[in-house]
């Protein structure tokens, strides 16, 4: 069975991302369209289209043209919107960077993508010269603020504001290249084109949303979530400034200044993820904040579990609402909205977005199940990439030839069309909201002097949702402190191996293949 929106298909603008999202900025050019949250910093949204243009032509002095890659790697700041469409008007293309990323793994995206320019902040410059140096083929870097040995951003916000002819394809021409793991492996660069955030956005903004869900112009939106993660990027980047509401950037989370921005700045509409509304259902020290002004909590990422969704409602009395999607589809494809009469579905993932059709499938047969029975979700629509950067197996093994995406989720239907997500067929560890690749952990156990052979898993936590944990064989002394150490020191914090079991052996299929789902079930019968 092929599920459909209940909402009427939309016209999507055939038009270029940035074009698009401020064709109606020039109404209102005094509104705050962007307030760093910690210092009050405000950029309008009048200085915001003045800021884009400058930078532009700032970069196409430089010799920055059409096709050409520009790595950001910075916190969630007000310029991350100036630089990205400075990028995306010059038909460049914005590589997105994991601000938590150590300088090998800095290198690799920098290497795959191509980039040649790099954006960051001077606390991350000598992390981002070290990864410029291992790839290579770095032109610039450029820095906000000032710091030896980068130019400084503003130096591009000084030209004449003259920008060179270009010629947008929206439905050929990549906008960004973000980062994903994808349903396996190693970080791909997924090709997202113009036409394909244009289309997500455009989807959203016409589903009907329930009583009090919808984001209008008045709304001050939260920019926690980062800027680098699709979701951030094109539902709280793009989405929020398209219908001209505010957004309140804030650089990392940490409960307290959470919790005092929303209060402060009067925060309406918040994009978050389940660990962080775990915090707000339980935390003590959410009663000292006065957050009367919060009216919706959106959360993505990761499923929302009903009981979770009920107590932060119960305790904060907000709209809960959940959608889900993923970086090759933009990234949404459901979303909850206007619930059946008389009938609160927590912990679904909503119905199908417009222009999108969904379908459940045996995940041995492939073959259409029906209502309430469990299954891979696959999508098809106009807001799935291209394919994945320079990896054309990847790309096969994702999207087939009918273009239906295989998300490596398992989920079901019910009698209304709402879907729930109840299982991974991908191997992603889900870590606090970041995707974590088991095959990566386990390449660099590999490359321990004790370690003969590794198997990484994802095991439950209530505060972080999965956290990463280690089977080894040894083939000499190493104690699970020291390999969680020696792991920790060349990746992401997030990345981290919270825990290390000695087996005697990696199970393993005929074919080499390791079987996860069993040390899963072994973990399973411990607790």
């Amino acid at each position: 069975m092929i599920y459909t929106s209940p909402f009427p298909a939309i016209e999507i603008p055939v038009q270029p991302l940035t074009n698009f999202l401020f064709d109606h900025a020039k109404e209102y050019p005094q509104k705050p369209a962007l307030i760093d949250g910690p210092t009050g910093r405000t950029i309008t949204f009048g200085q915001l289209a003045g800021a884009i243009r400058l930078a532009a032509s700032g970069l196409a002095k430089r010799g920055f043209k059409k096709g050409d890659v520009f790595a950001i790697y910075l916190p969630n700041l007000p310029e991350y919107a100036v630089a990205f469409h400075a990028v995306a008007t010059l038909g460049g293309i914005n590589t997105t960077v994991n601000p938590l990323y150590t300088a090998h793994e800095l290198a690799h995206q920098l290497t795959d993508s191509g980039a040649s320019f790099v954006l960051t902040i001077p606390m991350f410059l000598d992390v981002a010269k070290a990864a410029a140096a291992e790839a290579g083929g770095i032109k610039e870097i450029f820095v906000l603020g000032e710091a030896e040995g980068a130019t400084p951003f503003a130096d591009l916000l000084k030209s004449d504001g003259q920008l060179p002819p270009v010629e947008i394809d929206p439905y050929e021409d990549l906008v960004v290249l973000p980062y994903s793991s994808g349903t396996t492996g190693l970080p791909k660069g997924v090709m997202l084109t113009h036409h394909n955030l244009v289309s997500n956005i455009s989807q959203c903004e016409n589903m009907q949303f329930g009583p009090g869900l919808e984001l209008v112009s008045d709304d001050v939106v939260l920019g926690l979530l980062p800027f680098f993660h699709i979701y951030g990027m094109v539902v709280i980047m793009s989405w929020a400034l398209r219908r001209g509401a505010t957004v309140v950037t804030m650089p990392k989370f940490e409960m307290e200044m959470f919790l005092t921005t929303l209060q402060n700045h009067k925060i309406t509409y918040s994009y978050l993820v389940p660990p962080i509304i775990l915090g707000l259902a339980k935390h003590p020290v959410v009663d000292k904040f006065d957050l009367s002004a919060l009216r919706v909590i959106v959360s993505g990422a990761a499923p929302l579990g009903a009981d979770l969704e009920d107590a932060v409602r119960g305790r904060l009395g907000v709209r809960v609402a959940q959608g889900y999607g993923m970086t090759e589809a933009s990234p949404v494809t459901h979303f909850i909205s206007i619930e059946p009469e008389g009938k609160r579905k927590p912990g679904s993932i909503g119905v199908v977005i417009p222009n999108t059709e969904c379908k459940v499938v045996d995940v041995a047969t492939r073959a259409e199940l029906g209502v309430k029975e469990d299954g891979e979700l696959w999508v098809r629509g106009p807001q799935v990439m291209k394919g994945y950067l320079n990896n054309p197996q990847a790309t096969a093994n994702t999207v087939d030839t009918d273009g239906w995406l295989h998300t490596g989720d398992i989920g079901f239907a019910d009698e209304d069309g709402y879907f729930w997500i109840v299982d991974r067929l991908k191997e992603l560890i889900k870590y606090k909201g970041y995707q974590v690749a088991p095959a990566e952990l386990e390449a660099l156990l590999l490359t321990h002097h004790a370690v003969a052979d590794a198997a990484v898993i994802g095991v439950p936590d209530e505060e972080a949702g999965e956290v990463p944990k280690a089977f080894v064989v040894l083939k000499g002394e190493a104690t699970p402190e020291a390999i969680m150490a020696f792991v920790a020191e060349q990746v992401a914090p997030y990345k981290k191996i919270r825990a290390v079991e000695v087996i005697a052996q990696i199970p393993k299929s005929a074919s080499g293949k390791i079987l996860r789902r069993m040390l899963k079930d072994q973990e399973k019968l411990k607790g």
